[in-house]
């Protein structure tokens, strides 16, 4: 079990490692694509519009239900509007960016618990699938 001092040193480093993802000018290109599509209503009810209609696909597939060629239609067309929206486009390729990032801290992380050092390049191209997938590249 670590030590209070440990813990200190963790958390201190891991706020340190929060504030040099804070700092990177990427990121802050992120937040701002963010940030501008929270504050358009008309382009977050597109993507809300977007969200609900291909919910409604999704859970008449379930249900084994037909899809209509008029509803696959118009969730493309519904889809390509939103796309072709830059505000909705920057949000988009910014949560992408952003599930990038996230995923490189954890596979670091979960690689430098596993293997007990921090790994080396060699050590993350293994496979990027995630422990256990399986596919033992």
């Amino acid at each position: 079990m670590p030590t209070t001092t440990e813990e200190n040193q963790i958390t201190q480093k891991t706020k340190e490692l929060c504030q040099a993802i804070l700092d990177e000018p990427n990121m802050r290109s992120i937040r701002q694509r963010i940030d501008a599509f929270m504050a358009d209503d008309k382009t977050r009810g597109q993507y809300d519009g977007l969200v609900a209609k291909g919910e409604a696909l999704q859970q008449k597939q379930q249900m084994s239900l037909p899809l209509s060629n008029d509803e696959i239609t118009d969730f493309e067309k519904t889809r390509e509007g939103l796309l072709t929206n830059p505000v909705a486009r920057g949000f988009l390729d910014a949560q992408e960016e952003l599930h990038t990032v996230q995923q490189s801290i954890q596979q670091y992380v979960s690689k430098t618990l596993e293997l007990g050092r921090v790994p080396k390049e060699e050590d993350l191209n293994d496979c990027g699938c995630g422990h256990g997938c399986g596919c033992h590249h």
